[in-house]
């Protein structure tokens, strides 16, 4: 019999919140709670998921599960087994100017990469070095799971502020959502194939995939993507004109680039100029969030809280399943290997030692123990130290309050390259993140 856990998640309010709880149901046998805590600084945002969820739970759960909803960190965190983080400062309202300042000037306007995505980074270290200085006052060995992002950026923040704190795991669900497609693609089961994998978060590449059996997939699956394309892994994503867009340039990246499975966020790195001219300032990602799922999300809490939850069509997502099952490992020891972020450190020898990369590694109660890789091919090595040291750029010019490092990163980055372009969207981002950034000086 498995020990029942206590779980906090913070960033509460978030519209993946109740696929994330739908999540913890499916998975009730393998990861059992007692106690379930919702967290978000924004009252008003979070009840209106925290309403739906109590009604949920009681009728999915069961009656043991102690459920609460609060804004009082310490409530939250105090005998907590694990810490799920998925906190987004400034909202999708920062969101959309991160996506329309870089659009207006002729570059990629996207949440994690480029200008966006420094821009996020920059609000998001803040709040994390503050929440994980908080949730360890109260409780020191809580696995914290952080599934934040931009997570390249805030996972090398917080190596740099926290190094020696090896019970946080940063983790991202594009590598084992694209595995979804991967499977759908050769009618078996997700959970039955395994990837070796490199690059950094939202940067790298597939060499391998292989099912349980021993079957090495890799080629088979590079020809059936270029003849059939992608299939995503849900209706609505299936249903989505950027998503569709998405998969079919990362049909192309494997056509041009063959050597190995491309992560779909390598499309803004390798055809910037592609992505903006298809792009629309007036119908940004985040206004499409804003007007597409968190509208469907919160009038699905209305309809739970003035009722039931029965008749909803509410699934468990590779979102919940996969920083469930990461916790469970850690949790129970069960040793299972995932795809996660871990400082280099030798895993692969030619690039920088304390780069964040993003590999599969073994999770234990002990600790997270990442595959070695190896070198990695000239043009993969050239692309990833860019985007490294962009990366670290970011994460210093926050820590030294450094314009020019800010500006450095801008211009190394491969969305915009060109310093006068760079010195004009970091001016206009500054102005528009003043409530949340530092005085860069």
């Amino acid at each position: 019999m498995k020990r029942k856990l206590k779980i906090a998640i913070f960033g509460g309010g978030s519209t993946y919140t109740l696929g994330l709880i739908k999540s913890l149901i499916v998975e009730k046998e393998s990861f059992p709670l007692k106690e379930l805590v919702l967290f978000d600084q924004d009252e008003e945002r979070q009840k209106i998921i925290a309403d739906a969820a109590a009604i949920l739970l009681k009728e999915q759960y069961g009656e043991d599960l102690i459920f609460t909803s609060t804004t009082n960190l310490e409530s939250a965190c105090k005998d907590a087994d694990s810490v799920f983080i998925q906190i987004r400062t400034g909202g999708l309202e920062m969101r959309e100017l991160d996506e329309r300042i870089p659009l207006s000037h002729g570059v990629v306007g996207q949440e994690t990469c480029g200008p966006g995505g420094m821009a996020y980074g920059i609000r998001s270290i803040k709040d994390m070095i503050d929440l994980i200085k908080n949730i360890r006052a109260i409780s020191k060995d809580a696995w914290i799971l952080n599934y934040t992002n931009p997570a390249a950026i805030v996972a090398y923040a917080l190596k740099k502020q926290f190094p020696d704190d090896n019970r946080i795991l940063n983790i991202c669900d594009m590598p084992i959502a694209i595995m979804v497609s991967y499977a759908k693609l050769l009618g078996v089961d997700i959970w039955d194939l395994t990837a070796d994998y490199f690059g950094l978060n939202h940067f790298g590449w597939f060499t391998k995939i292989e099912h349980k059996d021993g079957t090495d997939y890799t080629e088979r699956l590079k020809e059936r993507i270029i003849e059939e394309g992608f299939r995503p892994e849900d209706e609505e994503i299936a249903n989505d004109v950027s998503w569709q867009e998405t998969f079919a340039q990362a049909r192309q990246t494997l056509l041009d680039f063959p050597e190995y499975l491309p992560n779909t966020y390598l499309q803004y790195y390798l055809y910037p100029d592609k992505i903006v001219e298809k792009s629309d300032p007036t119908s940004t990602r985040a206004r499409q969030v804003i007007e597409g799922r968190q509208k469907r999300v919160h009038d699905m809490c209305k309809r739970i809280a003035a009722g039931s939850a029965s008749s909803e069509d509410l699934k468990a997502d590779i979102h919940g399943i996969f920083i469930i099952r990461a916790a469970a490992s850690l949790a129970y020891n069960l040793k299972e290997r995932y795809i996660v972020m871990v400082e280099n450190n030798g895993i692969i020898p030619n690039l920088p030692s304390d780069a964040i990369v993003e590999v599969p590694a073994l999770l234990t109660a002990n600790g997270i123990h990442a595959f070695a890789i190896g070198e990695i091919p000239v043009f993969h090595k050239g692309l990833i130290e860019g985007q490294y040291a962009y990366e670290r750029l970011v994460c210093e010019a926050y820590f030294e309050k450094d314009y020019k490092k800010l500006l450095q990163a801008m211009t190394l980055n491969r969305t915009v390259v060109d310093a006068d372009k760079a010195k004009r969207i970091l001016d206009d981002l500054q102005n528009a993140n003043q409530k949340y950034w530092p005085s860069f000086q």
